[in-house]
Protein backbone atom coordinates (compact mmCIF):
# COMPACT_ATOMS: atom_id res chain seq x y z
CA UNK A 1 0.00 0.00 0.00
CA UNK A 2 1.27 3.47 -0.87
CA UNK A 3 2.56 5.33 2.23
CA UNK A 4 0.34 8.37 1.56
CA UNK A 5 -2.71 6.12 1.24
CA UNK A 6 -1.79 4.27 4.45
CA UNK A 7 -1.58 7.59 6.31
CA UNK A 8 -4.90 8.69 4.84
CA UNK A 9 -6.63 5.49 5.94
CA UNK A 10 -5.42 6.05 9.52
CA UNK A 11 -6.95 9.52 9.54
CA UNK A 12 -10.24 9.86 11.43
CA UNK A 13 -11.67 11.99 8.69
CA UNK A 14 -12.05 9.50 5.85
CA UNK A 15 -14.92 7.11 5.36
CA UNK A 16 -17.36 6.69 8.21
CA UNK A 17 -16.75 2.96 8.66
CA UNK A 18 -12.95 3.19 8.72
CA UNK A 19 -12.44 6.46 10.56
CA UNK A 20 -9.69 6.36 13.16
CA UNK A 21 -8.06 8.85 15.46
CA UNK A 22 -4.57 10.02 14.82
CA UNK A 23 -3.12 10.70 18.26
CA UNK A 24 0.59 11.00 18.78
CA UNK A 25 2.16 8.25 20.89
CA UNK A 26 2.61 10.79 23.71
CA UNK A 27 -1.09 11.75 23.63
CA UNK A 28 -2.17 8.12 23.44
CA UNK A 29 0.08 7.11 26.35
CA UNK A 30 -1.22 10.00 28.45
CA UNK A 31 -4.84 9.02 27.80
CA UNK A 32 -4.13 5.36 28.54
CA UNK A 33 -2.35 6.29 31.77
CA UNK A 34 -5.31 8.40 32.89
CA UNK A 35 -7.74 5.61 32.01
CA UNK A 36 -5.65 3.06 33.90
CA UNK A 37 -5.84 5.25 37.02
CA UNK A 38 -9.61 5.61 36.55
CA UNK A 39 -9.93 1.86 36.16
CA UNK A 40 -8.09 1.44 39.46
CA UNK A 41 -10.40 3.99 41.11
CA UNK A 42 -13.46 2.06 39.90
CA UNK A 43 -12.05 -1.19 41.28
CA UNK A 44 -11.46 0.67 44.55
CA UNK A 45 -15.09 1.78 44.65
CA UNK A 46 -16.20 -1.79 44.09
CA UNK A 47 -14.03 -2.85 47.01
CA UNK A 48 -15.47 -0.08 49.17
CA UNK A 49 -18.99 -1.35 48.49
CA UNK A 50 -17.94 -4.93 49.20
CA UNK A 51 -16.52 -3.75 52.56
CA UNK A 52 -19.65 -1.74 53.41
CA UNK A 53 -17.74 1.56 53.52
CA UNK A 54 -19.83 4.57 54.56
CA UNK A 55 -21.99 5.72 51.62
CA UNK A 56 -20.77 9.32 51.68
CA UNK A 57 -17.17 8.14 51.27
CA UNK A 58 -18.16 5.95 48.31
CA UNK A 59 -20.12 8.81 46.73
CA UNK A 60 -17.08 11.09 47.03
CA UNK A 61 -14.97 8.50 45.22
CA UNK A 62 -17.61 8.22 42.49
CA UNK A 63 -17.51 12.02 42.06
CA UNK A 64 -13.73 11.78 41.74
CA UNK A 65 -14.01 9.14 38.99
CA UNK A 66 -16.61 11.21 37.13
CA UNK A 67 -14.33 14.23 37.29
CA UNK A 68 -11.39 12.18 35.99
CA UNK A 69 -13.50 10.82 33.11
CA UNK A 70 -14.63 14.34 32.27
CA UNK A 71 -10.97 15.35 32.10
CA UNK A 72 -10.24 12.57 29.60
CA UNK A 73 -13.32 13.58 27.61
CA UNK A 74 -12.21 17.22 27.49
CA UNK A 75 -8.76 16.25 26.21
CA UNK A 76 -10.24 14.00 23.53
CA UNK A 77 -12.78 16.64 22.52
CA UNK A 78 -10.08 19.30 22.22
CA UNK A 79 -7.90 17.04 20.08
CA UNK A 80 -10.88 16.00 17.95
CA UNK A 81 -11.87 19.61 17.29
CA UNK A 82 -8.31 20.70 16.47
CA UNK A 83 -7.70 17.82 14.09
CA UNK A 84 -10.58 15.77 12.71
CA UNK A 85 -13.27 18.47 12.79
CA UNK A 86 -11.08 21.11 11.17
CA UNK A 87 -9.87 18.66 8.52
CA UNK A 88 -13.36 17.52 7.62
CA UNK A 89 -14.65 21.11 7.39
CA UNK A 90 -11.69 22.00 5.15
CA UNK A 91 -12.69 19.05 2.95
CA UNK A 92 -16.21 20.50 2.72
CA UNK A 93 -17.83 17.97 5.08
CA UNK A 94 -20.06 20.12 7.28
CA UNK A 95 -21.93 17.06 8.60
CA UNK A 96 -19.11 16.85 11.13
CA UNK A 97 -20.70 19.81 12.96
CA UNK A 98 -23.94 17.87 13.55
CA UNK A 99 -21.88 14.90 14.70
CA UNK A 100 -19.88 17.13 17.07
CA UNK A 101 -22.97 18.75 18.55
CA UNK A 102 -24.57 15.34 19.15
CA UNK A 103 -21.43 14.15 20.90
CA UNK A 104 -21.17 17.33 23.00
CA UNK A 105 -24.81 16.92 24.09
CA UNK A 106 -24.02 13.37 25.24
CA UNK A 107 -20.97 14.59 27.17
CA UNK A 108 -22.97 17.32 28.93
CA UNK A 109 -25.77 15.09 30.25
Amino acid sequence: MDHAIAEESADCCHGESDRKSHHSEKEKNSLISRLNRIEGQVRGIKGMIEKDVYCDDVLNQIASVQSALNGVGKLLLEHHMKSCVIERIQEGDTDVLTELLTTMNKLMK
